[in-house]
């Protein structure tokens, strides 16, 4: 009897301590696994990669803010809160054409690039918040502006390998930019296109191999079977010749092992941002060798290129639906007979 109770009271204890810590976890609003935030009384906590955030509610929404990476200014033009951005590093890679205009009026600033950032002006400018990437070789200018009294929020995005886990972090700038109803609205419904077109993807009975990339010196970076992009090919209904893979960053190959693994490739997608096939193989001869190259279709992520910026690592690192649907569109044009590609161009 003892022996019962004893039993009843652990498995008790177990379901009580489980569902507390379930309680727990409900609070917080996962992004994914690196990136998830929770509403406190007075403060928004924020957790992202290694950094805890504790910010006071009195000091939000954030006003004004400085962006040190273009990829986050694809969350800005979504949001229509370019008019809260106030320096801007490297701005020859921007693609926003508003973002270009409030420069010229002055109410953007250049502070700089990633060789050397303006500390002075971002100093001078008061921002209520920088978000930027986190490299750990700058911790020393990270340190010298917190000093100043500046929240530096560190947002990596790029390490996201789920497409829609990187949309998602709408929600974070919607919280802390004042503008949750419509971040939350724009995420269900980028999510909702791209559920729609990878069931879409479904429909088609051709599954194509598909290879990615290039060389750079002696090696071909080929995405592993984890990363970002053998998701997107998957989603559209095709084979990566990588997908066996469990990295979720690029593996490094020589032309050789790529060779025989493209054999009988159809596809060949994310070829750099070359504007011909005669000058990809000008960069490396060997490409002639393949089949692929020769006889079968290769495409750029070049369709939205000015100067140096590239749309598809700005508004593409949040249009997650998007680039989905020019991979379908590739793999799949029967399915798409009216769209034109958005991000992508077909290489000849």
């Amino acid at each position: 009897m003892k022996s019962t109770f004893f039993t009843f009271l652990t498995l008790f204890l177990l379901f009580a301590c489980k569902k507390e810590s379930s309680d727990k976890l409900s609070d917080w609003q996962i992004i994914s696994e690196n990136v998830q935030f929770k509403d406190e009384a007075n403060t928004f906590q924020l957790k992202s990669g290694k950094f805890n955030y504790h910010i006071a509610n009195a000091k939000l929404p954030f006003q004004k803010v400085i962006l040190l990476n273009a990829s986050l200014v694809g969350y800005f033009t979504e949001l229509g809160l370019e008019d809260k951005i106030i320096g801007i590093s490297s701005p020859e890679y921007i693609f926003s054409e508003k973002v270009h205009q409030l420069m010229k009026e002055g109410k953007i600033q250049d502070v700089g690039n990633e060789q050397k950032y303006n500390v002075e002006k971002i100093i001078a400018l008061k921002p209520d918040a920088i978000f930027t990437n986190y490299i750990a070789s700058f911790d020393n200018t990270y340190d010298l502006i917190k000093k100043n009294g500046i929240e530096i929020i560190f947002l990596d995005e790029y390490l996201e390998q789920n497409p829609l886990e990187k949309s998602k972090y709408l929600l974070v700038f919607g919280k802390l930019l004042g503008e949750e109803k419509k971040s939350i609205l724009r995420f269900n419904e980028i999510k909702s296109s791209y559920d729609s077109l990878k069931t879409l993807a479904k429909k088609s009975e051709e599954k194509p191999l598909v290879l990615a990339n290039e060389m750079y010196g002696n090696q071909w970076f080929l995405p592993g079977g984890n990363t970002n992009l053998a998701q997107f090919i998957a989603d559209a209904n095709a084979v990566y010749i990588n997908a066996k893979n469990t990295e979720s960053k690029a593996v490094p190959m020589s032309f050789e092992e790529v060779f025989t693994k493209s054999k009988n490739a159809e596809f060949w997608v994310n070829v750099g941002n070359h504007q011909s096939k005669k000058e990809l193989l000008q960069i490396n001869p060997n490409y002639d060798k393949m089949n692929v190259f020769n006889h079968e279709k290769l495409y750029t992520v070049i369709g939205k290129e000015q100067g140096k910026s590239n749309d598809y690592f700005e508004s593409g690192v949040v249009r997650a639906d998007l680039i989905l649907k020019d991979y379908v569109k590739i793999f799949h044009p029967e399915l798409l007979p009216n769209y034109n590609l958005t991000y992508m161009k077909e290489l000849k």
